[in-house]
């Protein structure tokens, strides 16, 4: 364990320091800045020997926390990066992205706020990076199987990293021309720099995974193409289907699903030049929706210097505290304020949009009313109605599942009833040989399951080609109990 007396000595929980919003709403580097290593060593001093560690529970990776922050304490960097590596493929992605289910199981957390499990974890793999310690680990022999995966987001690279590493020839295929899916062109800069991903793939490369960009599969190539040359495939494809909002004036100019406005942002952040882009200088704009996408759609305008900022969310409030019916160690519905709620912009809760309004087929403003609940019913109550001037609305609602075209014509491919590719208790489909991980058989969820899933379902695939496997499987497809959705 960590300092035994830790968590009594150091009862402040102290997180990574924001730059000042002043001056990094002028550029689109992270908004982080390093902790001071005597903090973080006197953050991890505060885990707890509680007998029974919840955080293993919370966390969907099973991830050794107590052990790395005990070698953290001990200043034991490379050993941590060992225990951390040996749960997490890409820690660098889940401590800057992942929403931490881990804190909200810290047993500590009961009666103190948690340790900052996620700070020590970023940490640890910045350091591993920044001292060279994170090598390839190709095989020692192959296998002679090959693996095909379809997608390049989180899950789609643990799929391939792990079924690398133990032997097969695996090949990653990305529509994009960059590999990363929504790791690359969903996520701002200001929340992940793409260094992060560069230097994962520089590994995953010298460790003999293939990569075929702008190769859309089901058009370029077919699922049934790609089945008959390799002896599995792997769809990891995201629940890329935007939920939409189809009210009066939906068709006007000005209305737009955030990715539509956060993926050019990112391109011509990355340097390329993006025809007609979206950009909210000098705009009001109104977001739909107040969950991550909607936080990276208010950076993304505080950055592009609009004029005025709204997000508009159906629901109640959040509660500052957990409330009773989400005790510990569940992962509660908290009010939480991002990056982006500190650097400005208006956020009004238990708003209904009623009606995109316009003139001469341009938006200008939405008419929202005050929610009230009827029948357990969020409707629009009658006689609040108000306008809100808009120039740009951006529909951050969520998403409704995987895109089905080619999958369920070329493999014959099921979904379920909630958008999803369907699949059995070993993440295969009904179509043999042919497997699902990620959102793209979940549902729209966090990075950290988009992980657990790639690893668990390459020790599927593992199982289904060589009749064994040595690889972890963290979680089953049917296990939603962390599930966010």
């Amino acid at each position: 364990m960590a300092d035994p007396r830790g968590f009594l000595k150091v009862r402040q929980r102290e997180t990574q320091p924001r730059r000042p919003v002043p001056v990094r709403i002028m550029d689109w580097k992270e908004v982080y800045e390093a902790q001071e290593k005597g903090v973080l060593k006197a953050q991890a001093g505060r885990c707890m020997d509680c007998g029974v560690p919840f955080c293993h529970q919370g966390c969907p990776l099973g991830n050794l926390i107590p052990e790395w922050n005990d070698l953290i304490w001990r200043d034991k960097g490379e050993e941590a990066m060992e225990r951390l590596h040996a749960t997490n493929n890409f820690p660098e992605f889940t401590g800057r992205l992942c929403p931490a289910p881990c804190e909200a199981s810290c047993v500590l957390g009961i009666n103190q706020p948690a340790v900052t499990i996620k700070q020590v974890e970023v940490s640890i793999v910045d350091q591993a990076f920044e001292n060279g310690w994170v090598n390839p680990l190709p095989p020692a022999r192959l296998s002679g199987k090959t693996v095909a995966v379809v997608g390049s987001g989180p899950a789609g690279l643990a799929v391939a990293q792990q079924l690398t590493r133990v032997g097969h020839t695996v090949a990653v295929y990305e529509r994009d021309d960059k590999i990363g899916g929504l790791l690359r062109y969903g996520i701002p800069d200001f929340k992940m720099e793409k260094e992060q991903v560069d230097r994962r793939l520089e590994q995953m490369k010298a460790e003999g995974t293939r990569f075929r960009t702008g190769v859309a599969v089901g058009t370029d190539v077919t699922w049934e193409q790609l089945r008959r040359r390799y002896d599995a495939v792997v769809i990891a494809t995201g629940a890329t289907v935007p939920r939409d909002l189809p009210i009066p004036g939906r068709e006007l100019e000005g209305v737009h699903f955030a990715m539509d406005y956060l993926v050019p942002a990112n391109r011509v952040v990355a340097g390329e030049t993006v025809a007609n882009q979206i950009n909210a200088a000098g705009k009001h704009v109104v977001i739909l929706g107040g969950g991550d996408t909607g936080a990276d759609c208010l950076g993304t305008a505080h950055r592009h210097q609009a004029a005025s900022v709204t997000t508009l969310a159906i629901g109640k409030q959040p509660p500052l505290e957990r409330a009773g019916h989400q005790p510990w160690p569940t992962f509660p519905t908290l009010f939480e304020v991002a990056s982006a709620h500190e650097e400005g912009g208006e956020r009004t809760y238990l708003a209904s949009t009623v009606e995109f309004v316009g003139e001469n087929g341009k938006l200008t403003g939405v008419k929202v009313a005050e929610t009230e609940f009827v029948d357990g019913k969020r409707l629009p109550k009658a006689g609040t109605e108000r306008i809100i001037p808009a120039d740009l609305v951006f529909l951050s609602l969520g998403f409704t599942g995987a895109e089905p075209a080619g999958i369920t014509e070329q493999v014959s491919a099921d979904f379920d009833g909630r958008g999803n590719v369907a699949r059995d208790g070993y993440y295969m489909t009904n179509t043999e040989g042919i497997f699902v991980a990620g959102d793209a058989g979940r549902g729209q969820s966090l990075i950290v399951w988009a992980i657990a899933e790639g690893r668990a379902c390459a020790a599927a695939v593992d199982k289904f080609l060589m009749g064994s496997t040595i690889l972890p499987a963290p979680v089953a497809p049917t296990d939603r109990a962390m599930a966010v959705l």
